[in-house]
């Protein structure tokens, strides 16, 4: 997952609300979005699957746990003999609370550059940590927040945009279909930014503005096919129903032309 905007005690009705894109090699075998087990968990797992290095880059439980993670972009720094990023996922989904103890404990296994955040969604907490530059956490509370392949809320021009068009979305949603065209729209935005508002993250400046979208497709070397970019979106919608809360996921996946290839919604009472 490369982007991602929360909208956390930005509606009463709507509580907590997670859009997201993956970003990957079309080549990298996935499986789609379903309910699965764990080996050695004892709670069952809503989520992708990465099935090239194993775990998920978003997932939660039926109890009301989330989490998912993001890459760090550091050209020249990665190591492919380190820890999966991937496997984070499912610790944190297994462990539940993310207090820092355990998270310093994550950090200090040798790792490539990650953000990993845990949520709670019976109550709207969540937690961000990270190993770049060093380890550090910060408590999400009320607000909007944004995250791609930097720091928490680093003002990338696709961050910053995802992050207003959500709380746009969230603040005049009349129903969770109302809301989730809107955030799958801010998902699908193909527009890159200016150069003069690129990132400098060590990149060339064509792959700068490649990488400028919310959607992303760059092209193979055969005409319509594409090597990378954004394989699927996803949605996390909480809503407060009276006593209880309902989850809502939908995973909405794209092929190598960028068109909607299928797309699959789930849902749950917490438990």
């Amino acid at each position: 997952m490369c982007l991602a905007a929360l909208a956390v005690a930005q509606s009463p009705r709507f509580p907590w609300v997670l859009a997201s894109n993956r970003d990957e090699f079309f080549n990298r075998p996935t499986a789609p979005l379903g309910w699965w087990q764990p080996a050695g968990q004892g709670e069952s797992v809503l989520s992708g699957r990465d099935l090239a290095a194993g775990g998920t880059w978003l997932g939660l439980t039926r109890t009301g746990r989330l989490a998912l993670v993001t890459n760090v972009r550091e050209p020249g720094r990665f190591d492919p003999a380190a820890a999966s990023r991937g496997v984070l996922v499912l610790q944190a989904l297994a462990r539940g609370a993310a207090d820092a103890e355990w998270l310093a404990g994550l950090a200090a296994v040798p790792r490539n550059g990650y953000n990993l955040i845990v949520a709670d969604l019976h109550s709207s907490r969540a937690v961000w940590a990270s190993n770049r530059p060093a380890p550090q956490a910060r408590a999400l509370d009320a607000g909007l927040f944004g995250l791609s392949n930097a720091a928490l809320d680093t003002p990338w021009p696709k961050v910053t945009a995802l992050k207003q068009r959500l709380g746009q979305a969230v603040a005049a949603a009349l129903t969770p279909a109302a809301l989730a065209e809107a955030a799958f729209a801010a998902l699908a935005d193909r527009h890159g930014a200016p150069d003069a508002a690129l990132p400098a993250t060590g990149v060339p400046l064509e792959r700068e503005r490649q990488l400028s979208p919310a959607f992303i497709r760059i092209d193979g070397s055969a005409a319509g096919t594409g090597v990378y970019g954004t394989r699927c979106s996803t949605l996390v919608i909480v809503e407060q129903q009276a006593t209880q809360r309902q989850i809502r996921v939908i995973e909405r996946c794209y092929d190598e032309g960028g068109a909607v290839s299928g797309e699959t919604a789930l849902s749950c009472t917490l438990a």
